[in-house]
């Protein structure tokens, strides 16, 4: 036999799967999409904002912004502000929206992956149980036929 399974050629009988960063075993889905996602610069960008807007750094220097703007900068504040707040959570929300497309996208690719393999094992399992099936009949009738 092969060392390597024929379901699954990337990953060589025995071994465990590749790893990504911080060395833990990794899925083999992940490993392509972040490989993906380290090839687009654009990508790059959008997880790097999202990465910050998530942050509490981003509310602390928000609130230190607002707090300045509001007591320092301007008089009536308000409008700007307004203004400001509201491109800026249009902006937000489409950070969000991307990172819930892309989160959904993994998601699906990890299904789709995960069902190949399952069905791969079905497989793999059923042939076995019927050959296991054939040697177990030839033994008993050698066994039992020969009395």
């Amino acid at each position: 036999m092969s060392t390597e399974s024929p379901d699954r050629p990337d990953h060589p009988a025995g071994k465990p799967p590749r790893t990504g960063p911080g060395s833990r075993p990794e899925h083999p889905v992940v490993t392509r999409l972040r490989e993906n996602r380290a090839a687009d610069r654009q990508l790059r960008v959008a997880d790097a904002i999202t990465r910050f807007a998530g942050s509490m750094a981003f509310v602390y220097i928000h609130v230190a912004g607002f707090a300045v703007w509001m007591l320092v900068v301007e008089s009536n504040p308000w409008p700007t502000l307004t203004l400001v707040v509201s491109l800026e959570a249009i902006f937000l929300s489409t950070f969000v929206l991307i990172g819930q497309n892309r989160a959904a996208a993994f998601q699906q690719a990890k299904a789709d992956h995960d069902f190949l393999e399952q069905e791969a094992e079905l497989k793999t399992n059923t042939q076995l149980t019927r050959e296991i099936h054939v040697l177990t009949t030839e033994l008993h009738r050698r066994v039992v036929g020969g009395r």
